[in-house]
């Protein structure tokens, strides 16, 4: 399974979630995980999910996803799941 960690961190406004879920399940992307806090008006939500029936490759969909995070002003960023756990590693 080729697990991709996402997270998009910003400003709180309508439709995040929308917006980044509707990309996903139009490009056949499963949700495997996810977790979402608000804290005070700020956005925090981090996704796992599996990219191995995706319509498109990786590095597409990450610009893509950076591109949606933009227009709506927050931070998409994702990794493969193999550098994220390199990343944060003790």
């Amino acid at each position: 399974m080729k697990k991709t960690i996402i997270t998009v961190v910003g400003r709180d406004t309508v439709g995040i979630i929308a917006k980044v879920c509707t990309y996903l399940a139009d490009n056949s992307i499963n949700i495997l995980d996810i977790s979402q806090t608000i804290v005070q008006d700020y956005f925090n939500m981090m996704m796992i999910v599996d990219m191995n029936q995706s319509t498109k490759p990786f590095q597409e969909c990450k610009s893509e996803l950076a591109k949606i995070g933009e227009e709506i002003g927050v931070i998409v960023k994702c990794q493969n799941e193999d550098i994220f756990n390199q990343m944060h590693r003790i």
